[in-house]
């Protein structure tokens, strides 16, 4: 009788040699006549993430101009071409946000670097909105106090307008870093992460009061350069039409100016206080890729429409003033 039967492993591993060869014929026989379908590649990059970063490289080139124009020419230190470049170094930071923002996502991934992008991001883009605040104000102080607005006064209420809007700018753009984030808490987060659902609702209800303040504002400036329009049209003796010409222009202006500040930030404002960091992203995207247009926009509107910057610029570039310029005069619409 056999004791306990032993296992020939040398027959057993010759045995699944030749069935693994022959699998292996097998195989590279059906390959042979059957193609191979190859996996499509992940995208590496986010297609949005590049138009922020191409919106951001276009705000910082048209900013950057404005804002060496106004630092290169010592005639151009008026409180309202301050202002001016106030609203061009906060867009300018935006845009370098932007860019900063596309390299840490795809090179620096860490927390301390998205902290320090959105606190950048954050602190310029409400730089951005505060300046114009700060503009439309100076806007209604030149009319409103018309001859006492050239004076030392309205100079340090400049100031202190500029001190005021970068300080609350830069304090919200420290509350991410200083720990008012969602790192920590995936469920506190809003559209835009790290930033906390609190932290976007401030932010989004602040825009609000600011753009309800500016209307005001626009109303009352409206008013203001109708009535200045008359005035002037009867000191002339200028034709009814000429006089409805001049105020057509004006609040024409003022409702460009609005409406391009509305239509740019009031979709990401508004989708920020009923979304969260459930929503797709996309929706995101969409929303705020129209608020760094504001920023792409706010120097031809404010900056490069202006007469002074103008001569400036033609200063810097050619040497000459093109007479069309020179002998150019304001108008009441020019507001």
């Amino acid at each position: 009788m056999n004791g306990d039967p032993k296992v020939n492993l040398s027959g057993l591993l010759r045995d699944y040699l030749d069935a693994g060869a022959t699998a292996e014929n097998v195989s590279v026989a059906v390959s042979s006549q059957v193609p191979v379908v190859k996996p499509e590649p992940e995208l590496i990059v986010n297609p949005w993430d590049i138009v922020l970063c191409t919106s951001g490289t276009l705000i910082s080139c048209e900013n950057a101009i404005v804002v060496l124009i106004i630092f290169h020419n010592p005639s151009l230190r008026a409180p309202m071409f301050l202002l001016i470049g106030s609203l061009a170094l906060a867009d300018l930071l935006a845009g370098i946000g932007l860019i900063i923002n596309f390299v840490f996502a795809y090179v620096l991934q860490s927390e301390a670097t998205k902290l320090i992008t959105i606190g950048l991001i954050v602190a310029s883009f409400s730089a951005s909105v505060c300046s114009l605040l700060a503009i439309t104000v100076d806007r209604y102080l030149s009319l409103y106090y018309a001859l006492t607005y050239h004076s030392e006064r309205t100079v340090t209420f400049t100031y202190v307008m500029l001190v005021m809007l970068w300080g609350t700018s830069i304090c919200l753009g420290l509350l991410p870093v200083l720990g008012w984030n969602c790192l920590r808490d995936e469920s506190t987060c809003s559209v835009v992460r790290p930033l906390t659902k609190n932290n976007a609702a401030i932010l989004s209800v602040s825009f609000l009061f600011l753009f309800a303040l500016m209307l005001q504002l626009y109303i009352q400036i409206c008013k203001i350069v109708m009535r200045h329009a008359h005035q002037i049209a009867l000191q002339h003796h200028f034709l009814a039409t000429s006089h409805y010409v001049t105020t057509q222009k004006g609040v024409s202006t003022l409702a460009i100016i609005l409406g391009t500040f509305a239509a740019c930030w009031m979709p990401f404002t508004l989708y920020s206080l009923i979304a969260d960091y459930t929503y797709p992203s996309i929706y995101t995207y969409a929303t705020l890729l129209p608020a760094t247009y504001n920023s792409i926009l706010n120097p031809v509107i404010y900056a490069f429409r202006n007469q002074e910057i103008q001569k400036a610029f033609c200063l810097i570039c050619c040497g000459c003033i093109p007479p069309s310029l020179s002998q150019r005069a304001r108008s009441p619409s020019d507001v």
